[in-house]
C-alpha cells in the first residue's frame, strides 16, 4: 500500500488525477481498496493509474528515474480511455481500415522511425529508414540505448538520428513519420523546459526548423519497417549502424496498402 498509493510520488499521481478524498487515502486493507475502487465512479482510471504507479515505482527503484506528473498524466489517461473502449459495445457494423505508408502522399523524402523496448532486463533501442517520395530505400539505421529503459527516450532518439542522418545525405526536404503520438506532441507543441528530456526536444526542433523537415503522427501499421529497424537495435550492442541497403530480412510490407 505504501508503494501504491501512501509513498510521496504515488499520493501526488492519486491526487493528479482526481482521488483525493478521506476514503480513498484511509482504507487499510489493500483487497477491499482495490474492490470499493473497481466499483467506484471512474474504474478505469482507476486501473490505469494503478498500473502506471506501479510502474513508475518500479523505474525509480530500479533505474534511478523519476517521470513527470506531466507524462504519468498522459500514460494513465490513454491506457483508461483503452480500457474504456475495450468494454464498449459496437453499435455499428465495423468498418475497415485502410494503411498505407506516406498516407498523406507527401512528393519528398520520407524518414520513419521508432523505438522499442525488448526483453527481461529490458533493452531499449531505436532506428528508422529514409525513402523517396516513391518509397525506394535510401538509408536505415538502428542502434542501441545502454543507459536507459525509457521507450519515450528511444521515440525521441530514433527521431534525432534520422534527421541527423538526412541531414550528413544533404537532404533539404522531409517529412518524419513516428507512431509515438507523445513525441509528435512534445516537439509540435509546448515542451515545459523542466521536461527531463527538454535538452533533447528543443536540439529536435532546432534541426526541424534548420530546413524543411516537419513531423508527423503515423499508426503503427503503417510504420513496421522502422519498428523492426528499432528491435535490431534493441538486440544489438551498436550505439548506431547504417545499413546502404536494407537488411535481407525487411521486407517493407507498408507499402502494398
Amino acid at each position: 500500500m505504501h508503494c501504491l498509493r501512501d509513498c510521496r510520488f504515488s499520493s501526488n499521481i492519486w491526487s493528479m488525477l482526481g482521488f483525493t478524498d478521506y476514503d480513498f487515502f484511509s482504507e487499510g486493507c489493500a483487497h477491499n481498496w482495490i474492490k470499493n475502487n473497481a466499483k467506484g465512479s471512474n474504474p478505469s482510471t482507476f486501473f490505469a493509474g494503478l498500473w502506471w504507479t506501479w510502474r513508475h515505482h518500479n523505474v525509480m527503484c530500479l533505474s534511478h528515474e523519476t517521470w513527470t506528473l506531466h507524462r504519468l498524466g498522459f500514460l494513465i489517461h490513454d491506457t483508461a480511455d483503452t480500457i474504456k473502449i475495450s468494454f464498449q459495445t459496437a453499435t455499428d457494423s465495423p468498418h475497415d481500415r485502410i494503411v498505407r505508408w506516406n498516407s498523406h502522399n507527401f512528393s519528398c523524402h520520407v524518414l520513419n522511425v521508432d523505438g522499442s523496448c525488448l526483453g527481461v532486463p529490458p533493452r531499449a533501442g531505436f532506428g528508422g529508414i529514409i525513402r523517396n517520395s516513391a518509397g525506394f530505400y535510401l538509408s536505415g539505421f538502428h542502434g542501441f540505448i545502454s543507459t536507459s529503459t525509457d521507450i519515450l527516450l528511444a521515440e525521441l532518439t530514433a527521431i534525432q538520428r534520422g534527421l541527423l542522418i538526412a541531414m550528413e545525405m544533404d537532404i533539404q526536404e522531409m517529412v518524419c513519420y513516428s507512431d509515438s503520438l507523445l513525441s509528435v506532441s512534445l516537439l509540435t507543441g509546448h515542451a515545459s523546459q523542466f521536461h527531463a528530456y527538454a535538452v533533447l526536444i528543443q536540439d529536435i526542433k532546432d534541426i526541424l526548423s534548420s530546413r524543411n523537415f516537419t513531423i508527423h503522427h503515423c499508426l503503427r501499421e503503417g510504420n513496421q519497417c522502422a519498428d523492426y529497424m528499432a528491435n535490431l537495435g534493441a538486440n544489438s550492442n551498436d550505439d548506431l549502424s547504417i545499413h546502404a541497403s536494407p537488411p535481407s530480412i525487411l521486407v517493407p510490407s507498408e507499402n502494398l496498402g
